[in-house]
């Protein structure tokens, strides 16, 4: 078994802003996910969180550490349980009906199979068949 190295100072500034740019799409998405146009839903924010936590898992993979591409859908899930069940000033956010659901599928799925897919460095050894 080999220890990680530590991040360097540009990968740790680096997952700092993917992290942040998660809490922003998270919040931008639980909020605008009640939107209406007259008496029509259209919770449009769910295209953009089904586009957008996946590419920030696969960002970490690629730019910082495949070992930390969960930090994303992780914080992604926390915010919007967090803000949306808890929300400010006691008021729960994520409304209770299938846009709710339809946020959570099309967001976190995508991400998780983008976090299933993405490369582990395997620890280097000898591995079966070899002598």
């Amino acid at each position: 078994m080999t220890v990680e190295e530590r991040l360097t100072l540009e990968q740790g500034l680096l997952l700092a802003l993917l992290v942040v740019d998660t809490v922003l799409f998270a919040l931008l998405e639980l909020f605008f996910l009640p939107l209406r146009i007259g008496v029509v839903p259209v919770p449009v924010t769910v295209l953009v969180g089904a586009v957008t936590t996946p590419w920030l898992v696969w960002s970490v993979a690629k730019l910082v550490r495949p070992a930390l591409s969960w930090v994303p859908l992780a914080v992604w899930v926390l915010v919007v349980f967090g803000v949306g069940l808890l929300g400010p000033g006691g008021d729960v956010v994520l409304i209770q009906d299938w846009r709710a659901l339809l946020l959570l599928g099309a967001s976190a799925l995508p991400g998780a199979m983008v976090l299933g897919g993405t490369p582990r460095r395997r620890a280097t050894g000898r591995g079966p068949g070899r002598g």
